[in-house]
């Protein structure tokens, strides 16, 4: 091997830690990984987003107001980044639609729902609530208009799955 200056030998430590790089930057790929955004760091900044269509699924209610609020949060955020959303509450869930609930609920590290909800409203997400479980927990058709809301049901629901290229359960 010959005398190498420190120059050199830097300059070839250099070469060979880049072409290492690249070698195990394209593994990801070899195997099918680049679907699950490994290793295609660069892909991700140079090809345009396709806006989803995405539905958000939630049962939470107010006994955990911090997982009650994350459909309207996530929701919103993701329509914020040119998304189509669309929301569908069952269960518990369909309380928060009444506005003296909505203004008592307050997640841990959010504002208060009754902000995030106005928003959502200012985005023209929709929002369906499970008819059966309002029914069921005396939601009325006044607490649903004042968000934009409509009574769900099944049909609504699978035509909502039908619908989405993705579906979020909060």
């Amino acid at each position: 091997m010959g005398v190498h200056s420190s120059a050199s030998l830097i300059g070839i430590l250099t070469e060979k830690t880049m072409l290492r790089r690249q070698l195990l930057s394209k593994i990801p790929q070899f195997f099918g990984l680049g679907l699950l955004g490994l290793g295609a760091g660069h892909a991700q900044e140079t090809t345009a987003r396709k806006p989803l269509k995405i539905m958000m699924k939630s049962a939470w209610g107010s006994d955990d107001p911090t997982k009650a609020a994350f459909p309207f949060l996530h929701g919103h955020a993701l329509a914020e980044a040119g998304h189509e959303v669309q929301i569908f509450l069952l269960g518990e869930a369909v309380s928060v639609m009444r506005k003296s609930v909505a203004s008592a609920l307050v997640p841990v590290g959010w504002p208060p729902l009754i902000e995030t909800l106005d928003k959502v409203v200012a985005k023209h997400i929709q929002i369906y609530a499970c008819g059966a479980c309002c029914r069921a927990r005396s939601v009325a058709e006044t607490d649903l208009a004042q968000w934009g809301a409509k009574f769900g049901n099944p049909t609504i629901f699978v035509s909502l799955v039908e619908w989405a290229d993705r579906i979020i359960t909060e």
